[in-house]
């Protein structure tokens, strides 16, 4: 690939900003045609991930919304700090101390005979 020498340093502002918008223009087709092939790899190569249309394309994104799913109430208190636990995933901290020092999870649960309960007056 030749390159004519271009000397910068003599051209005219209006001249530098042609070029420069028309490196630009030719940057950024290059970059989005170097982008759509690494989609398109990326696509044989993940194929559960999606087509490439859909890839960067809020409007088929936005079909495919989460399901709600209802608040689940706190099970289990930690009675020094009232932290709460809803029974899912991973235990808290507070929980896993307490079940190492001997003591039984149902003594943290809420409402249920475990722990102590505030009588109404």
């Amino acid at each position: 690939m030749s390159m004519k020498k271009i000397d910068l340093e003599s051209m005219t502002l209006d001249d530098l900003w042609s070029l420069h918008e028309e490196i630009s223009t030719i940057l950024l087709t290059r970059i989005q045609a170097e982008k759509l092939e690494l989609e398109k790899r990326l696509a044989v190569l993940n194929p559960g991930m999606g087509a490439v249309d859909e890839i960067g394309d809020p409007e088929a994104q936005a079909g495919k919304q989460r399901r709600k799913y209802p608040r689940v109430l706190p099970k289990y208190r930690n009675p020094e700090t009232s932290e709460t636990w809803s029974g899912r995933g991973k235990q808290p901290r507070w929980l896993v101390a307490a079940i190492k020092l001997g003591r039984s999870m149902d003594e943290f649960r809420i409402g249920e005979g475990g722990g102590p309960r505030r009588r109404p007056s």
